[in-house]
């Protein structure tokens, strides 16, 4: 059994491609080559992936694409904002490498969770 290709498990699964490239500089940064390798292997995966998925993808759904992004990419901003907050009352500074990664990370959970509430609907 299949499951129909939709424009939101795209924006998640290129969201995970952001979230993995946001690492990259992190673990460049520590020298951890070969986690760095395996995120970068990973991240091609899952945008091969991506790939095979808008090829599948009807029109309809891909017209509903660049309103997904556009709220992924707040996401993605707000999730910088809020982890930057966090870090700046409760931790120590941090280096911009991590809050990138994290601020990334917060942003695709906040798509992942804003997504889910709206399909529940």
């Amino acid at each position: 059994m299949m499951a129909t290709p939709t424009a939101e498990r795209l924006s998640v699964m290129l969201g995970l491609v952001v979230l993995m490239l946001a690492n990259v500089p992190r673990y460049l940064a520590t020298g951890h080559d070969t986690q760095l390798t395996l995120i970068l292997m990973a991240a091609a995966a899952v945008a091969a992936v991506s790939v095979a998925h808008w090829r599948m993808l009807e029109a309809a759904e891909r017209t509903r694409l660049p309103a997904l992004f556009k709220r992924f990419g707040l996401c993605l901003v707000a999730g910088g904002v809020l982890m930057g907050a966090w870090h700046a009352l409760f931790t120590d500074w941090i280096s911009w490498q991590l809050l990138l990664a994290h601020g990334a990370t917060l942003g695709l959970l906040l798509h992942a969770v804003w997504l889910w509430v709206r399909m529940a609907d």
